[in-house]
């Protein structure tokens, strides 16, 4: 296994897949405080929820842009989670066999 092989599947098998979880983390943290089950009073709910905002907003404002919620209901973090495993079934395997 080749250093770009190494690289490559580190960024799929680690990084992306933490992402998946924060995206989603994300979202069922805004389920719950939109619907007032947890409370950003919390010192630990705000720690978590402001990680997760750094991490996810700058990848999901530019869909955000292109794609505006449709009733109320905001699709760009299931975009970014079909990016995200786009990138690991079709872009990731296509440069791991070009390398």
């Amino acid at each position: 296994m080749s250093f770009v092989d190494s690289l490559l599947y580190f960024i799929s098998a680690y990084i992306l897949n933490f992402l998946v979880w924060i995206i989603i983390i994300g979202v069922v943290m805004s389920w719950l405080i939109n619907f007032n089950v947890i409370n950003t009073h919390n010192q630990f709910v705000a720690t978590i929820w402001r990680i997760t905002n750094a991490i996810t907003e700058p990848l999901v404002s530019p869909i955000r842009r292109f794609v505006p919620p449709i009733g109320g209901i905001d699709f760009s973090a299931l975009i970014l989670l079909f990016g995200i495993y786009f990138l690991q079934v079709v872009i990731i395997p296509a440069l791991a066999r070009a390398f």
